[in-house]
């Protein structure tokens, strides 16, 4: 009696490691296989966003990815490449014609520096980069957070954009809608006024001196903000 009850304990036990293994095995491929899908990339400080939208393809191994650290300095996927050269680098790789092409910019660089990125897009047939930002919300300890950008639209200046938001150079940056200084705070509900009724009509942001990139993602995210559409001009923003 006292023999088989050893036994069963034995056995009981074996189970339990087997299957402590196996749960072990299966978490640590589960855990691989999420960081397997995350993007290694440059790491750059994002500017800061209300209403950018996910975008969890950017986290993807095959994601069209350019980096712009703070002093300008442009990387292709990981490898660091010149302005002249970006758009030959982009136009050797392979794409399927639905990628995006996810502009990772520091928030501290020259807006000229992701200009240059921007004219490359548009070179090789990308009208519609995203521009990656930080997220505002807290994640849950643990979680796997999506990216999230702001979607533009670029290419040579327009006429169909009459509404012009130019962000000037200056601690802190200043704004003219339609060539008249607006404050940052009075930015949505004078572009809510002059959008109305022509919610189709694309709003043009430009630049004047050495801006930095986060100036101009406030204008754009102020716009999303009342679901109006950006453009940015090439080759200069």
């Amino acid at each position: 009696m006292h023999s088989l009850v050893i036994n069963t304990l034995r056995r009981s036990t074996n189970l339990a490691l087997m299957t402590t293994v196996v749960l072990a095995t299966v978490l640590f491929a589960a855990q691989t296989a999420n960081t397997q899908q995350l993007q290694r990339g440059v790491s750059v400080q994002l500017a800061p966003t209300n209403n950018a939208a996910p975008m969890p393809d950017a986290d993807n191994q095959d994601a069209w990815i350019v980096a712009v650290t703070a002093d300008g300095t442009l990387y292709f996927g990981v490898g660091p490449v010149t302005p002249s050269d970006l758009a030959d680098k982009m136009k050797s790789r392979p794409r399927n014609r639905d990628q995006k092409l996810y502009v990772k910019a520091d928030a501290r660089a020259p807006v000229a520096a992701v200009s240059r990125v921007l004219a490359a897009a548009h070179e090789v047939g990308f009208n519609a980069p995203v521009f990656l930002t930080s997220q505002t919300e807290s994640a849950a300890p643990g979680a796997v957070v999506s990216p999230k950008g702001l979607e533009v639209q670029v290419g040579p200046h327009s006429n169909a954009a009459t509404i012009v938001v130019q962000v000037n150079a200056g601690q802190p940056p200043t704004f003219l809608v339609n060539d008249q200084e607006t404050p940052a705070a009075a930015l949505p509900d004078t572009l809510r006024r002059l959008l109305q009724n022509r919610s189709d009509t694309p709003v043009l942001v430009k630049t004047r001196g050495p801006v930095s990139f986060a100036a101009v993602v406030l204008a754009i995210d102020t716009c999303r903000s009342i679901g109006a559409k950006v453009m940015l001009s090439t080759p200069e923003l």
